[in-house]
């Protein structure tokens, strides 16, 4: 008899990627909604309804104006502040807040995802972020170089963790007749002095008994270094199964190596969806998605990843990693920069290809076009190879494209024994595993 398959792990992204490229000026694509607070609670709560590991906001805090403009869905509201407003409408989903390493202080990121975790009875989360950019925004003329933001991440980690050690997780000791008010866990300071940090506390917060779950993005050398030692999930860009595959396996040896058991770390790949009840819809909804998209901006985007001006090729010429320059320090996302490396010296794209690949035309992710068949076809060859502990949905191209996927492939992995059916706990780290029962 076959091994019964490991149950998945499923997120969802509240940042609207239905909404992306020309998907917004459809008419049924509610882009009214985005100012309205009550679109992100029924978001969080659908997604609760499908049993979802959690909800997910990302975060940028350099947000460029002109693309502002033109783009709906920025990033532009605080990701915690929203969290927080969905925590009282949902009872069970995991709530996933990005915060940058680089701009936020230890101390107040420590309170602020702490009492996000006490406010949620357990289900906060934190991906960790050392950022892109931004610096102007905190007074820096440039952003410190990735090995230096990662050494600061890692020191930054270290402060919270005991900086959440010293939370309560217990009510005080009351007795009115003594005048007795008495902290159940007296809390005592950290006196951390390291070489970016120097933090007393203790903090003080009230804590929660269950593990705040960590997540990490960054696919470089370094980033996978820092997963490896502390994350409990990692986001990964992985267009494809291969690249996926080495991803997840490099993660596990980096972790042993760190004294960590190899699954401690979940490789989540985002899955970008362009769904509709056929096939031709569905490719239609991603022609139509992109078509607004010139040669001239394709071209100015594949510039900025790579660094690299190829205006004057031919559109038939073939690009082959001669043609690039070194990934410098300079380089804005190492990561995306990499896969399209690995992109150009696998197949030897013509110039016409490449700007025509999800890696330059919409996501660097793994990305299905089809029916919710095709999209389940996909999860299962994916997970039956090891190329995946669980995936992050990005719904593309419309809201019915949104509602097929959360009303169809949640459901269809749980009949197969891939998803659960229901909420077994309502903490964040029990959806992931990270507890013992008998801690439960």
């Amino acid at each position: 008899m076959a091994p019964s398959p490991s149950p998945l792990h499923i997120g969802m992204t509240l940042a609207p990627t239905w909404l992306s490229g020309d998907a917004w000026r459809r008419a049924d694509s509610q882009v009214e909604r985005l100012s309205d607070p009550a679109f992100f609670i029924d978001l969080a709560r659908r997604a609760e309804d499908a049993y979802l590991d959690f909800v997910f906001r990302p975060d940028s805090l350099g947000a460029p104006p002109p693309g502002m403009a033109r783009r709906p869905g920025g990033s532009g509201s605080d990701p915690t502040l929203l969290m927080t407003l969905i925590a009282g409408h949902t009872s069970r989903i995991g709530l996933l807040t990005t915060a940058s390493t680089t701009f936020f202080p230890p101390y107040i990121l420590a309170r602020m995802l702490m009492t996000l975790h006490w406010l949620s009875d357990g289900r906060a989360g934190w991906n960790i972020v050392t950022s892109l950019d931004g610096q102007r925004n905190f007074g820096l003329e440039r952003m410190p170089g990735a090995a230096e933001r990662y050494d600061q991440a890692a020191e930054a980690v270290q402060v919270i963790r005991a900086l959440w050690e010293t939370c309560p997780k217990a009510s005080a000791e009351i007795d009115r007749a003594a005048g007795l008010y008495e902290s159940a866990i007296l809390p005592e300071p950290i006196n951390h002095e390291g070489p970016h940090y120097s933090v007393e506390g203790p903090l003080g917060a009230m804590g929660h008994p269950a593990p705040l779950p960590l997540f990490q993005a960054g696919a470089s050398e370094t980033g996978r270094d820092f997963a490896a030692g502390i994350a409990d999930g990692t986001f990964a860009a992985c267009p494809d199964k291969r690249t996926a595959i080495d991803l997840r396996a490099d993660l596990r040896r980096r972790a042993v190596a760190q004294g960590r058991p190899a699954e401690a770390v979940r490789v989540l790949p985002g899955l970008s969806l362009f769904l509709a009840e056929t096939e031709a819809e569905a490719r239609d909804l991603y022609r139509d998605t992109h078509a607004g998209t010139t040669r001239a901006q394709k071209l100015a985007k594949l510039a900025a990843v790579i660094g690299v001006d190829f205006s004057d090729r031919e559109g038939s010429r073939r690009i082959t990693v001669a043609d690039l320059p070194l990934l410098g320090p300079d380089i804005r996302s190492r990561t995306h920069a990499e896969l399209l490396h690995r992109k150009i010296a696998q197949s030897e794209p013509s110039l016409d290809e490449l700007l025509d690949a999800p890696e330059v035309m919409g996501s660097a992710h793994w990305q299905v076009i089809g029916t919710p068949g095709h999209a389940m076809d996909a999860i299962r060859d994916w997970a039956d190879a090891g190329a995946m502990d669980g995936f992050i949905l990005f719904p593309g191209g419309s809201v019915p494209c949104l509602d097929l996927a959360l009303s169809t492939i949640p459901a269809a992995l749980a009949e197969e024994g891939r998803f659960r059916q229901d909420y077994q706990r309502g903490c964040f780290a029990d959806h992931l595993g990270m507890r013992e029962p008998e801690l439960y």
